[in-house]
């Protein structure tokens, strides 16, 4: 019992100190973990074996595959399909075949360089979803693609396990708990659980069908009389323990048939993703999720052998950077060929580059196997884990590219001549810019519309509105449409900086034009009313205010209330917005400003005062009605 708390307190302590420096440092937390386990491990050597506490923690990734497919509709998931098969596909089979030419090359023999080829093929599941959540670039093209080849990879390895022992080269050996080789017929005593052991081919195919059936028809069928009879007893530990049951229950049962735990939960989160209990169940994993992947993260870096890899330390990292620069190669083109351009390309080009997690337990099987021997055997698990370790190094890599990258690509379309002028210039046509232009058309004034999407252009063509292409900062673009003569310009683009630019330039050049100008945020307004801007619009400051007035009407206030109230804080609003601009410095942050923070608490307080003298003034005026 000591030295479990012991382990713990180490693990929890090393992860509270390291993660939030690495973070500060704009590192990433999985750097963070690994350095962490780095230090815990070969450093100071306060732990020694953490393949136990390894097998534990990867439950980290099997729980978030199975938010992930939580997620994910059916539907989604069939139109990931050619994703799926083809890209995920084609860098499965292109990376194995070129490291098992590349081995063959150094005179191995076919077989071990065909597992050699299928263990560099996977990428870190867990590293790069974790990363791409972080980072908030799951939903780009870039990451949309980097999941798809990770959940084929995922998917990959169990008929990858199934290949391995017809790989087989010499008798069989088993990797021991302290990294060294042991012949299988040693062991003795040890069997482990399994429904399919023993069985023949077709007996086997029976049963793990079997399984994914009954996962598949208890989701369909059984998860929401259950989720009904826990919610009936009102304890929400209840819910915690049935989504933890959940995710270990099918991660047993489908080792118990030879298949990934991971792809078992992912397959039932998939299932359970039309549920009404979904987000409940997302809340009540996240916790564990997040601790376990930390874990996990820890014990890959306690667990690198740093004897063995000073033994030969410009051999493995020369590997592990060999490794790193083959892939990337391969998914470079791959990304090229499925229309993958700038960032995203970049993003799915190096955010796969390393080898991952299920490389260790496709190592450990071919060493069973026979299928490799005990040095290259130790020397690919330093590959395997020295590329998890420098792919946070790739993140910031692939960060610094982004900046510098220019989004446009050679078949980019040249912008349109404009052949139309009105009184009305405006620039983004994105939901903001839609609602403005349909209102001063209906109203029968002529607008021009400039947008640097093609794709949001022609759409608005098909609508029978007419836009122009191209990007509206640009001075040419700008006299083109009619700046000289134009009553109003409405900045309305979706990226706050070309939005300031675009501000800036039409002031300088037409000081009597009148701007309207779409803002992100406060401070944005206050850059835009110095860089000349007349009329300044929140985003959210009109959707907010009028939510604010539902909530009124609905705690007690009439109609009529409510509105004076909504009114009198819109017009204070924009009164205080004014008058801080003029305190707003941007070389102080706002929360250092005090003249700035003074005159905002006396204003708020006004505020509260005209609110009370607007409502009593509306009250009066409704007795003597």
């Amino acid at each position: 019992m000591e030295n479990f708390l012991f382990q713990a307190t180490v693990f929890l302590g090393a992860a509270v100190i390291a993660v939030p420096i690495a973070a500060r440092f704009g590192l990433g937390s999985v750097l963070g973990y690994l350095l962490a386990g780095l230090i815990i491990g070969p450093g100071l050597g306060l732990v020694a074996n953490t393949e136990d506490i390894q097998h534990f923690a990867e439950f980290g990734v099997v729980m978030m595959l199975f938010l992930i497919g939580l997620e994910l509709e059916p539907r989604a998931l069939w139109d990931m399909r050619h994703r799926l098969i083809g890209l995920g596909g084609l860098q499965i089979a292109i990376t194995t075949g070129l490291v098992m030419a590349a081995s063959i090359a150094f005179g191995l023999p076919w077989q071990t360089s065909l597992a050699i080829g299928m263990i560099l093929a996977l990428s870190s599941t867990a590293i790069v979803l974790q990363t791409l959540s972080e980072k908030g670039l799951m939903q780009t093209a870039g990451g949309r693609s980097t999941f798809s080849v990770l959940l084929t990879q995922d998917i990959a390895v169990i008929p990858m396990l199934i290949a391995m022992p017809l790989l087989a080269v010499g008798p069989m050996v088993a990797l021991s708990p302290d990294g060294s080789i042991q012949r299988a017929a040693e062991e003795h005593g040890h069997h482990s659980m399994s429904l399919v052991e023993g069985l023949p081919g077709w007996g086997v195919a029976l049963v793990t069908l079997g399984v994914v059936a009954a996962i598949i028809l208890a989701g369909v069928y059984g998860a929401r009389p259950l989720f009904r009879f826990i919610h009936s007893a009102k304890l929400p530990e209840m819910f915690t323990a049935i989504a933890l049951l959940i995710v270990v229950g099918i991660g047993f049962l489908m080792m118990l048939v030879g298949l990934s735990p991971a792809l078992g939960t992912f397959l039932a989160g998939v299932v359970l993703a039309n549920s009404e209990f979904r987000h409940e169940l997302e809340s009540d994993i996240e916790p564990f999720k997040g601790l376990l992947l930390g874990l996990f993260f820890i014990t890959v870096g306690a667990g690198i052998n740093v004897t063995a890899l000073m033994r030969e330390p410009i051999l493995i990292l020369s590997l592990a950077l060999g490794v790193i620069a083959l892939k990337g190669a391969v998914l470079y083109g791959l990304g090229k060929a499925f229309g993958l351009r700038g960032r995203d390309q970049w993003l799915f080009t190096l955010g796969l580059a390393q080898a991952g997690e299920f490389g260790f337990v496709l190592i450990s099987f071919a060493l069973q196997q026979a299928v490799l021997d005990q040095r290259l055997g130790q020397t690919l698990l330093l590959v395997v884990a020295l590329s998890m370790l420098i792919t946070p190094l790739l993140f910031i890599l692939y960060e610094w590219l982004s900046k510098r990258i220019v989004e446009r690509t050679d078949e980019e379309p040249e912008p349109d001549d404009i052949d139309a002028r009105g009184p009305v210039i405006i620039a983004g046509i994105g939901r903001f810019g839609q609602v403005v232009n349909r209102l001063v058309q209906s109203a029968g004034f002529q607008s021009v519309v400039l947008d640097h999407n093609m794709q949001t252009i022609q759409l608005m063509r098909r609508f029978g509105y007419k836009g122009f292409f191209g990007d509206p900062t640009r001075p040419e673009l700008l006299h083109a449409a009619g700046i000289e003569s134009a009553r109003v310009l409405v900045a309305a683009l979706d990226d706050p900086k070309s939005n300031l630019k675009l501000v800036s330039y039409a002031r300088r050049v037409r000081p009597d034009l009148h701007i309207v100008a779409r803002a992100r945020d406060r401070t944005h307004v206050y850059k835009l009313y110095q860089a000349g801007a007349n009329d300044i619009v929140r985003e959210m400051f009109d959707s907010s205010l009028r939510a604010g007035r539902y909530v009124l009407e609905n705690i007690g206030m009439s109609e009529y209330e409510a509105a004076v109230a909504q009114e009198t804080f819109y017009h204070h609003d924009r009164e205080t917005v004014r008058e801080l601009a003029a305190l707003w410095d941007p070389t102080i942050p706002a929360s250092e400003n005090t003249a700035y923070i003074e005159r905002a608490k006396a204003l708020e307080k006004d505020l509260e005062t005209a609110l009370f003298t607007a409502l009593e003034s509306s009250s009066k005026e409704n007795t003597a009605a």
